[in-house]
């Protein structure tokens, strides 16, 4: 059995606390200084903004490895399971006998002091405690390897958790691909320790031979590039082998055809698809919940809904350059060891990109990223 500790945790703040009672000099003359009796039930110790801490018992860790803020769950009278869907505070966890349990979350999690926008995400392993038949809550979130992670409203926003691999699903038309969605998908693959696949759907309405430096470029990079159609079937062997047994995720903007790929790769799985607008050429967030489903050829998938925003989470403009391969040959070139590629005199990252040594589009994108503005060619606003 695994040694217990006990650790001080910190929560989340309380709301602030109420101004001061617009009527106190009135209640002070009609009742002089009997209001002075509520003195003696203030507390001295720091509550609301100040201090929101609290002791849970956690399983030890062993040495050199990083800490869990989780509690421990009692392995006796809990059960592990995967997380299928969130629905605001329900979350539908799968068990490992394949039963699907409706499931609160314990307070203490949701009370953590976190980043996350949301402490449960689709795909991530937990412990649920079993309250009635069909029903449970959730007791502990095991730690989370391969995320795809976005910034939302200043918060991390854990699109999915546990995963292999992503694929990018932009569509060549309809609405039009967005290379500077890809690099930051890309990037954020990377961060988050998933392998990427781009997969530019839709290739039945175009000239393909027009997009085949497109594919070139980023198969050079060291990313399967896929053509596919969910009309025609094009593609679609080579992408079942690359989802055969594995845990991957699809994301992509509203329209590009992400369910459709999925019900042709898997027609039993029937998910719900629409066309895109004809106002403004975009999708019309058929997908409203990040799903995790199995694939009968083996493995497991998410759908996730469209995206109209991608802005990274957590990453420095000094870090940036990292998720840009193709710079490394030129950045011990450059005139300044700290040089951002931005501005600077005798850059040789911007000297190779103006002689089309390194992709224009690219270098954009980097300097996108590096500013930290969103790009209309790249996000929707």
């Amino acid at each position: 059995m695994a040694k217990k500790k006990k650790t001080r945790v910190e929560l989340r703040k309380n709301r602030s606390q109420p101004p001061r009672d617009r009527g106190w000099t009135r209640g002070f003359d009609d009742h002089g200084y009997e209001n002075e009796s509520t003195l003696g039930q203030e507390r001295v110790r720091a509550k609301g903004d100040l201090s929101r801490k609290r002791t849970i018992i956690q399983d030890e860790t062993p040495h050199g490895t990083e800490q869990s803020e989780m509690p421990t769950a009692d392995r006796d009278t809990c059960v592990p399971g995967r997380v299928l869907r969130v629905h605001g505070l329900v979350s539908v966890v799968q068990t490992e006998d394949g039963r699907e349990v409706r499931c609160a979350i314990r307070r203490v999690l949701k009370n953590l002091a976190t980043d996350e926008r949301n402490v449960i995400a689709t795909g991530d392993r937990v412990w649920i405690h079993p309250t009635m038949e069909g029903e449970g809550v959730i007791e502990r979130v095991e730690p989370r390897h391969g995320c795809l992670t976005r910034a939302s409203r200043k918060r991390e926003h854990v699109l999915v958790a546990n995963v292999d691999q992503l694929v990018v699903v932009m569509a060549l038309v309809e609405p039009e691909v967005k290379p500077n969605l890809i690099d930051r998908y890309l990037a954020s693959a990377e961060q988050g320790g998933i392998a990427p696949i781009l997969c530019l759907n839709k290739a039945d309405l175009v000239d393909r031979a027009e997009y085949q430096p497109l594919v070139g470029f980023y198969s050079q990079l060291g990313i399967p590039t896929l053509l596919t159609s969910a009309v025609t079937g094009m593609g679609m062997d080579r992408l079942r082998k690359l989802l055969n047994d594995r845990q991957t995720v699809f994301s992509g903007q509203s329209g590009v055809g992400k369910s459709s790929l999925l019900n042709t790769l898997q027609p039993e799985l029937g998910l719900q698809v629409r066309t895109v607008s004809d106002v403004n050429d975009k999708g019309k967030h058929t997908t409203t919940t990040t799903s995790l489903l199995r694939l009968d050829f083996g493995g497991w998938v998410v759908d996730t809904p469209g995206i109209r925003q991608f802005e990274l989470w957590d990453i420095i403009p000094e870090e940036v350059e990292g998720f840009f391969s193709e710079f490394r040959p030129y950045v011990h070139l450059c005139g300044f060891p700290d040089c951002s590629h931005t501005h600077e005199d005798n850059c040789a990252v911007k000297n190779a990109a103006a002689l089309r040594h390194i992709s224009q589009a690219r270098y954009i994108s980097y300097l996108g990223m590096y500013s930290g503005r969103m790009d209309e060619r790249g996000d929707e606003e």
